[in-house]
């Protein structure tokens, strides 16, 4: 009630101690926990990350977009277990580290709202690699998404790096680089958007020696690539100084004939994982990420008895003495960009009211949720909006038809 007319100015935000509290808050605001779980060829790690969403316009019915993301936890960067012959990844092993870091960061499985697990390169060709990422993402918490794939990867790398956030920022079309254990993953990004994916078989921790020096690890890829410089690897030998540099400069040399697109030799090009990038080549920035780019950028001293430290000085030189005709950026992240692109940037909330056509489609989760690239704004072009969902399918790795997927436009 209101004793004299005029203006009044009522503290209703006193009332609350923290911003949190307030109703309009509460509405309009979505604070997620999320996971990321990397497990790649050569190492595995986890982050837990906080997101927090806010609705895009004033209207009810207006979709939610991310305006923070804090890292609450990471984990030391682990090599990744395997069984004693390599076929298999000791998954009692890996859900023990992962119970760590549960552990450490101080976060239920049930607190976790959602984030993915990603499985990459080598980790990929194990026999159990599938069910382990079904296994993990069931536990982990009720929205975590389990996934492999090369594109995603790529995709995941070039958000955790920074990439997506400098080109959207300088509006810039750049080129991520990472480089795992297994293999290098390309991602185009034009003014803040992932335009292009590919990989290519060319990894860190293809070939890795023991203390003795004999080779302990040794993936067909590295062995393939040996071969390519010239040179037989069997597991138990001891490859010189020399050897080891040498197979280290025809990587640097086939990433970097690759990546340029100058129609490269044919034991060159068939490298490629997937489908060599489309469109133009020209960039206005490289940024490397994954284990190597730590090498690239002299960030990291220590070498761990792989091809990473010496295939990423090679990078060095070479992209030093001119074999790369596009500046170089420096990374957010490096060795966990895909870890913090799965942890912080595989979530969208929608506002918008839905129509169900049947009350047995629902519940579903843990499904990939692909947002074609398409305008619905003005004259319906079905065939283009065919080819943009068939493009998503790729860029995440999935065969029409093979899983359940969302698609939101």
């Amino acid at each position: 009630m209101h004793d004299a007319p005029g203006e009044h100015d009522h503290d209703e935000d006193g009332l609350y101690e923290q911003e949190e509290e307030h109703p309009l808050w509460k509405l309009d605001t979505v604070t997620l926990t999320s996971v990321g779980i990397d497990v790649g060829t050569a190492t595995s790690q986890i982050i837990f990350s906080k997101l927090v969403l806010r609705r895009l316009g004033m209207e009810l019915s207006s979709r939610f977009v991310v305006t923070e993301r804090t890292t609450l936890y990471r984990s030391p960067v682990w090599f990744t277990p395997y069984t004693p012959n390599r076929e298999r990844i000791d998954d009692e092993a890996l859900e023990r580290l992962l119970d760590t870091a549960y552990e450490e960061a101080g976060i239920a499985r049930a607190d976790v709202d959602t984030g993915a697990i990603i499985l990459t390169g080598e980790a990929i060709r194990r026999d159990n690699a599938r069910a382990i990422a079904d296994l993990f993402a069931e536990q982990s918490g009720n929205f975590v998404c389990a996934s492999a794939g090369h594109n995603f990867e790529a995709l995941l790398a070039a958000h955790g790096s920074g990439a997506v956030a400098l080109s959207a920022e300088r509006e810039w079309r750049v080129l991520n680089v990472d480089i795992g254990g297994g293999t290098t993953k390309l991602a185009v990004v034009d003014r803040g958007r992932v335009v292009g994916t590919a990989a290519m078989h060319i990894g860190g921790r293809l070939m890795a020696t023991d203390e003795s020096g004999a080779i302990s690890v040794l993936e067909p890829g590295g062995a393939a690539l040996a071969a390519q410089a010239g040179l037989t690897w069997r597991l138990g030998d001891r490859p010189t100084d020399a050897e080891i540099g040498r197979v280290a400069e025809h990587m640097a040399s086939a990433v970097l004939a690759l990546i340029r697109d100058e129609k490269p030799s044919a034991e060159i090009a068939q490298l490629w994982l997937t489908e060599p990038l489309e469109g133009p080549k020209g960039y206005d920035a490289v940024v490397f990420s994954g284990g190597v780019g730590e090498y690239v950028y002299g960030k990291e001293p220590q070498s761990f008895g792989d091809l990473g430290a010496p295939f990423g000085e090679a990078l060095r030189r070479q992209i030093a003495d001119g074999a790369l005709p596009w500046p170089i950026e420096e990374a957010a992240e490096r060795i966990r960009a895909t870890v913090m692109g799965a942890s912080q940037y595989t979530v969208q909330v929608s506002g918008n009211t839905i129509y169900r056509s049947a009350d047995v489609l629902l519940p579903r989760k843990n499904l990939q949720v692909l947002r074609p690239d398409v305008d619905l704004s003005g004259d319906i072009d079905p065939q283009a909006i065919a080819a943009s969902v068939q493009r998503h399918f790729r860029t995440f790795d999935l065969e029409e038809g093979e899983a359940e997927v969302a698609l939101v436009f």
